[in-house]
């Protein structure tokens, strides 16, 4: 029996977007916490983020808005796991 795929404009049922949301903020956040190595995009989503929690932006509102920045961050850090991550909630979620 094969598995649906999900259908984002029917239902976000089953794709998890808050769940992996959360998971990239906080990778985002370990970043800019603990820097592997000195990076422009530290300072930036310092700012972003102390902004994000102003504006009330959940989780999700916040990558949707900040893709190729958050792209760009993980690209440097070489986090494979999290681009990953980050190109199925641009897919899935928004």
């Amino acid at each position: 029996m094969s598995q649906a795929t999900p259908d984002r404009y029917v239902s976000f049922a089953g794709i998890d977007c808050n769940g992996k949301a959360h998971h990239l903020m906080s990778q985002i956040a370990q970043y800019v916490e603990n820097p592997p190595h000195p990076s422009p995009w530290v300072q930036y989503f310092r700012e972003r983020l102390g902004d994000r929690h102003a504006l009330g932006q959940d989780d999700l509102y916040f990558i949707g808005s900040q893709l190729n920045n958050i792209h760009a961050l993980f690209e440097e850090y070489n986090d494979t796991e999290a681009l990953t991550i980050l190109a199925q909630l641009e897919e899935d979620c928004c």
